[in-house]
């Protein structure tokens, strides 16, 4: 029987290490989406990340970055702030290498503990109960929802009902029934955030604005300790 064989590979990218392919991403991203692009300086760090997390160069018109959120998120961070996920999910994609420097700890929600007896004694869900336990320490943090269109529902409502509101939500749920009303809502708050409007998102996309947020703040340290 004849063995099988690869088709010549005449098209393969060269980049072979992390940092080499990450470049070269980046470059392909800015290739594709020249200048002008709807952001610009440190808040096109941060759509060129999530377009390259998502490997969808058309989200970009989708997503809802501003400058005061940026800067609320990269002091936060500079303060060693609290960053909450909405999943354990979430948080894996938060490198400890980025965050460890700047003495930031990262707490899945779902992790808290006994968060299943909170939620039975409350006639709610796991995701509610859990926005209602950090709520006394939610002034200052981050808060990253990238999976439950129902935790950035829960805590729309509770900062409504006056919950001192974190430094800045990255509210970026995936799915069919009620993300993209979600992040609508978010959008249409007073509170700073990052959003993708419509269906699309995840844990992945939503980390990746946090990580975008850390380099950046990380840059700005080494220059201010030269």
């Amino acid at each position: 029987m004849p063995q099988a064989t690869m088709p010549p590979a005449t098209h393969l990218d060269p980049a072979a290490t992390p940092e080499e392919i990450e470049a070269r991403s980046f470059a392909i991203i800015d290739a594709e989406l020249p200048e002008p692009r709807p952001f610009a300086g440190d808040l096109w760090r941060v759509a060129r990340r999530c377009v390259h997390t998502m490997g969808d160069v058309d989200i970009v018109t989708a997503l809802r970055l501003d400058t005061a959120a940026l800067e609320a998120g990269v002091t936060a961070l500079q303060a060693g702030c609290t960053v909450f996920t909405d999943t354990r999910m979430a948080a894996a994609g938060l490198p400890l290498r980025r965050l460890t420097p700047l003495g930031v700890t990262v707490m899945p929600i779902m992790a808290l503990p006994g968060l299943d007896a909170m939620a039975r004694a409350g006639h709610t869900t796991r995701s509610r109960a859990g926005l209602l336990a950090i709520a006394p320490h939610m002034a200052g943090a981050i808060v990253v929802i990238g999976n439950a269109p129902t935790a950035l529902l829960g805590l729309l409502d509770i900062l409504t009902r006056g919950t001192p509101p974190p430094a800045l939500i990255v509210g970026m749920p995936v799915g069919f029934v009620n993300a993209a009303q979600a992040k609508e809502l978010l959008h249409q708050s007073p509170w700073p955030h990052f959003t993708l409007l419509g269906r699309k998102g995840g844990s992945a996309v939503a980390a990746a604005c946090v990580n975008a947020l850390a380099d950046i703040a990380l840059a700005r340290q080494q220059s201010t300790d030269k």
